[in-house]
This record gives C-alpha cells, structure tokens and sequence, in this order.
C-alpha cells in the first residue's frame, strides 16, 4: 500500500443521501477512505441500505469498513428491520444482565443482514450525582459494576453473533457538565478517581476481548497536566494509559471531529493530526464532506513533513485489516428483519423499568369506573369496588413529527394524536389533547393555560426541561395551575428537581414509543 492508501485506510467518514452517486464515488477514491459511518438520512429501508453498501464497495472495488451508531434508545439511525430498543438506563434499572446479553445477541443478528461491521456501542460511561447533559439515559446507571456486567454482556454477544462492538467514551464522560458535541467539557477528576469507577468498565471490556474502545473530547486537567490538551488529543491518556497501561490490542477510535469540542480547540484538520499522534487507529468525520479532505490532506502533509510515525501508521492499519478480515461476508443471515422475539424482550425491559419517582399525594394508580381490571397489585390499595370520579384530563404532549427529519423518529409516534388515543383508549379515558412544539413558543403555553382552566387533572409528558428553558416554563405554568398533576418524564430523569411534591412523576429513562406506553400504563396499573 502507498502512503495515500495508508492514510485513508484509517479513516471513517460519513455521507449524504440515500444513494451512490459518481461525486460520492470520486469522493471515497480521492481520501481512500477505508470506512462509512451509516445515519439515518442514509437509511429509507432496508434493501435501499443494502443496495447503498453494494454500491459503493463495487464501485472501489474493495471492501469498506462499515460502522452505524446503534445504542439504542436516543440513539436510533434505522426505523426498519431492527428492534427499537430503550435507553441504557432503563435496561439497568431492571439490572437484569441476561436482557443485555439478549440484547446485544438480537442486534448483531439484524445488523448484520443490514451489512454493518461495528456497532458503535455500547456506552460504558458511569453516571455521577452530577448533571449528564450528553450521556445521561446512554448510561447503565451510577454503578460502576452493573455498568461493566451490563456492558460486557452485551459485548459478548454482539461479537460471538458477527458484530464487533466498540466501547465508549473512554476514559469515562459519565459525568461531563457540557455536551461534547456542542461545547468543550471540562472534568476536573484526578486518575484517582478515574480508576475508582470511570476506567473499571472498559478494563472488563479490555479482558474479554472488545474489539474497539472510542475516546472523546472531554479535557481532564489533573489526566494530561499539558495545558489545554483534550483526551482526543492527549497521549498520555490514549498510547499511555490504554494501548499500553492497560495493554489494549484493539482499535481505538476518535468520536467524531466536527463536534463543537473540537472547534472550540483547533481546526479540523489540526486536529487530526494531534489525535493520530495521541495513539488513535481510526478517525471518524461524519457529515462535512469538506472536512473531510481538509483531514486527509493535513495528514498527508504531517507524514510526508515527519510530524507523524509511519510505523505506527502501518501498526494501526495492520489492526484495522485483521478487524476487517473477521467478516469474509456482507450481508449474513438472509433478508433483512427484525428478531421475532425483540418486541417480547423490548416489553419485559420497559415494564420493569418504568419508574414512580414520587407520589405523595397518592394520585396513582388512577381508576375509573369503566378501567380494564387490573391485574397488579396496587401501589396505595383502595377500598374494594371503590373508583373514583372521571375526571377531565388534560394530556400534554411534545410534536415529536417535528424532529423526523433530524433524528430517527417511529413512525407511530409522528402521528401523536392517534398514538395517545390509542393508548389512553385501553384503559377506557377519553382525554383532551394539546400537543405541543419540542421547544414551545410563548403563545402556545398561554395557549396551554387557557386550556388548564377547563380540567381538573393535567397530564404532562415533559421532554428535558433541564435543557430547554421553554420546557421549564411550561413545567411551571402546569404546576402553577393547582390542578392534580402527574409530569412524565420523557428524557434524562434530572427534571424531577423542578417537579413539586403536589405532582406524581413517572418515567421510563427515554421517549421511544415502547418506553411512553410503559408509561402510560403505569398511571393505571401502579405496582409496588
């Protein structure tokens, strides 16, 4: 292989559209980009994705590595022929191991008809009592153990069924006060600390054989005492610390280069070369296509300029072969489908996660006349045969339609109205419904408050009132309104610091269709 081979090998890039076109193909051959990185704005349906892989590979003539950001829950690319799966915290919250391993057997098999080579998953960050903007319900939870067995559970099984799972964000951003995507975050933990909780998930990763390990952009003051020096850029954390310290044989990977961590620090092209010389394999620059030749040439100027070892260039492409070479086929396992048994363990994790964070009033579980029986214990035992009035109900619910075209949303679920209707509808309620923007204007919560007035209970499905001021006022104005309130949280579970003891507050750790109707039956079907 020459130099320009070499280079590309080790790159990851990302593309537009649903289909190969000539420029894309030009594109590829002028990085001789060794991988893609699949989004949802590459995905119609399956034989389209599959059609996009053979397409491309034929067109070069060779054989791409080919990676999808699949962790469940937030983060979705494909709505068809897989399982949705929920967050990472809602799988821990049931701290079943077995539904991990189950997971990550279910995945491989359906990634792997779609063509995928590495799933870039699972997170293995631990959650502090700190804010988690970013990672949050990506996370197992703040246990550092059940993150490691839930983790490692899934690993196993996505590499014996043919994926290669990468674990991520080492050396740990469970507790990252900023968004690496928007922002730089800054993590003033000492390795102390770091080897206390944050590195032991990926040390289990280390010994049973994870494929990949991906580091991200967080800077660590007291890790790398070189001022300014991210981890991504940072040889004391990657070569040091993993490749050597904790002798990882594997791929590393950078997160992507074009998040606002990065601009915050250098130009992208800068940044390559810093995080190659800090120890990383494979770079992935997902989106900017301008970006990424601004990569590839800046590299090639840093090895022909001896900024950057050509040993270990050919040390991570000699990895980066043998991680290819243990996949001799495309697309295994026939058509593209979901597992049968998917829904089934997509059922047992959300009703087992579905939490009741707080109930003083004792609203819950409500029960009407004309309800289902239930079958559950309740949580406060009423009187036999004893219902309370209908009340009018108010449901408040974000237009989830409005983020179809940036991020993988159900399709059950662009259609609200009928989605709650059918919901509330098993349970025999009839509710008012106001949906509402993601981030809601100022006219639509006055809106909401002249609708408040007609009802005597409100039921509000909050979307991270921690991030969207808008939201918060909302939460506000439907607590101000002295009605009985109960507040789902459809996000990461920090919203229940603005949530007053009058409200009972529920959440399932995410906003996918299945986690919401766990939800919604845990108003009626309250079980201690």
């Amino acid at each position: 292989m020459n130099l320009e081979e070499l280079v590309g090998k080790r790159l990851v890039i990302g593309i537009p559209g649903t289909k190969i076109t000539p420029e894309i193909v030009n594109h590829f051959k002028e990085l001789r980009a060794g991988g893609i990185i699949l989004y949802r704005i590459n995905f119609e349906n399956p034989g389209q994705l599959k059609k996009l892989i053979q397409d491309l590979e034929l067109a070069l003539q060779r054989k791409l590595l080919v990676m999808a950001d699949h962790e469940g829950g937030r983060v979705i690319m494909f709505e068809k022929g897989v399982t949705i799966f929920p967050d990472n915290l809602a799988l821990g919250k049931t701290e079943k191991i077995e539904y991990a391993r189950l997971q990550g057997k279910i995945e491989a098999k359906e990634l792997r008809r779609l063509g995928i080579d590495v799933n870039l998953s699972p997170v293995l960050d631990v959650l502090t009592d700190a804010y988690s903007p970013n990672i949050g319900i990506r996370s197992y939870g703040k246990d550092w153990k059940l993150v490691s067995e839930m983790g490692c559970a899934r690993i196993k099984a996505l590499q014996e069924h043919g994926i290669s799972a990468c674990a991520k964000h080492f050396p740990g951003k469970g507790h990252a006060p900023v968004d690496a995507h928007l922002g730089l975050p800054v993590i003033q933990s000492s390795w102390a600390e770091m080897k206390k909780s944050h590195l032991k998930p990926f040390i289990k990763a280390i010994e049973i054989g994870i494929d990949m390990i991906m580091s991200s952009h967080p800077y660590y003051p007291k890790l790398d005492l070189t001022p300014q020096t991210i981890a991504t850029f940072s040889r004391k954390i990657i070569h040091d610390t993993l490749r050597k310290e904790l002798n990882f044989k594997g791929i590393i990977s950078s997160d992507d280069l074009e998040m606002g961590a990065i601009k915050a620090v250098c130009p992208i092209g800068e940044a390559a070369v810093k995080a190659v010389q800090a120890g990383h394999d494979i770079l992935l620059v997902c989106h900017d296509l301008n970006a990424q030749k601004e990569v590839f040439h800046h590299l090639m100027d840093a090895y022909k300029n001896d900024r950057l070892s050509i040993n270990e260039l050919e040390e991570s492409v000699e990895r980066i072969n043998q991680l290819q070479n243990k996949r001799k086929k495309r697309f295994e396992g026939g058509a593209p489908h979901a597992e049968k048994n998917g829904k089934k363990l997509v059922q047992k994790i959300t009703q087992e996660s579905v939490t009741i964070l707080q109930d003083k009033n004792r609203i819950l579980p409500l029960k009407t006349k004309n309800n289902i029986p239930q079958p559950q214990k309740a949580l406060y035992p009423r009187k036999k045969n004893s219902y309370e009035k209908i009340k009018k109900t108010l449901i408040i619910f974000p237009r989830f339609s409005e983020l179809a075209k940036k991020i993988m949303i159900e399709k059950e679920l662009q259609d609200e109205k009928k989605f709650l209707l059918n919901s509330f509808k098993r349970f025999n309620l009839k509710p008012k419904l106001f949906l509402i923007a993601i981030e809601p204007l100022n006219k639509e919560i006055e809106a909401v408050k002249l609708s408040i007035k007609n009802v005597e209970r409100i039921i509000l499905f909050c979307f991270d009132a921690h991030l969207y001021p808008s939201n918060k006022r909302l939460l506000e104005v439907v607590q101000d309104s002295k009605k009985e309130g109960i507040i789902i949280l459809l996000r990461d579970p920090y919203d229940i610091e603005m949530v007053k003891k009058s409200a009972a507050c529920i959440t399932n750790f995410g906003y996918r269709a299945c986690q919401i109707k766990s939800s919604i039956e845990k108003i009626f079907l309250s079980s201690i």
